[in-house]
């Protein structure tokens, strides 16, 4: 059977995407990724390490980032990403500016993290107040609350679940409810972090729901790779991919600043 009439395939640019060894959300960063653009991912090795700070150390050394990026190579990426919140704000901002340029040299590419990523949508979106989701640890949240706080941001309501396994199976209902936990009357947007923690159904209902912009790690970290191949990630009805929808409520007034509760010691949850 002649097939030459259909043409194709069509002309493919890449993402290379590093992930962690326990990433399980491929098919999820697809979603996100329009019919002209291939992810291509890599893991970096297993550790016998469960998630904390630990962990988000060891997956992203340099060298780890290094042997990963050329493994990439291969296939001929533009644009290069690593998608680890927790990994790459352990090292603060300065640490995750390192990780971007080690992985530049390594692949001689534009790079990005999921917490540089963070960053920018923010910015994107005007918004300095958040509340904020993560599936992690207490010591965990906390690194990544002064992540926030070194590039000016401030988390005025918090919600964690303290897992440190099998994030990938958290159902939507549950990050719906920590998402309405955490969400206070003065925060910006909401941001939900790691790029384990299942997202994209749950971004417009949550928006539709809270009235502000919601972001999640796989989110920013799609939005923020394909616009460096001078693209749009796909997300209809979210505010940071949608013009419409961002047009629906303005960021809120900034209101006075509020101090978070201070958890009891070992204690994990919600705030």
């Amino acid at each position: 059977m002649d097939v030459s009439f259909l043409g194709g395939p069509q002309p493919q640019r890449g993402v290379g995407v590093v992930a962690p060894f326990d990433f399980a959300l491929d098919r999820e960063l697809w979603r996100w990724v329009p019919d002209d653009i291939s992810l291509h991912l890599t893991r970096t090795p297993f550790v016998p390490v469960e998630v904390s700070l630990d962990l988000a150390r060891l997956v992203s050394e340099h060298e780890t980032l290094g042997e990963a990026v050329r493994a990439l190579g291969a296939a001929e990426p533009q644009v290069l990403a690593y998608a680890c919140t927790s990994g790459s704000f352990v090292g603060g901002i300065a640490g995750e500016r390192a990780m971007c340029e080690a992985m530049r040299r390594a692949g001689e590419l534009p790079s990005v993290t999921t917490s540089g990523a963070l960053l920018d949508a923010l910015a994107d979106l005007g918004a300095r107040r958040i509340a904020l989701v993560t599936p992690y640890t207490r010591s965990v949240t906390e690194s990544l609350e002064e992540y926030l706080a070194e590039a000016g941001i401030t988390v005025v309501g918090r919600a964690y679940l303290g897992l440190t396994r099998h994030i990938w199976k958290v159902p939507y209902r549950d990050v719906a409810d920590m998402a309405r936990a955490a969400v206070g009357t003065c925060a910006d947007a909401l941001f939900i972090s790691c790029t384990n923690l299942p997202t994209y159904d749950v971004i417009p209902q949550l928006e539709a729901e809270l009235r502000m912009p919601v972001i999640s790690a796989n989110q920013v970290t799609m939005w923020a790779a394909l616009a460096r191949l001078g693209t749009r990630a796909v997300g209809p009805y979210q505010a940071l991919l949608d013009p419409a929808a961002r047009r629906q409520w303005p960021v809120p007034g900034r209101q006075a600043e509020q101090r978070l509760p201070e958890l009891p010691e070992g204690q994990e949850g919600w705030a």
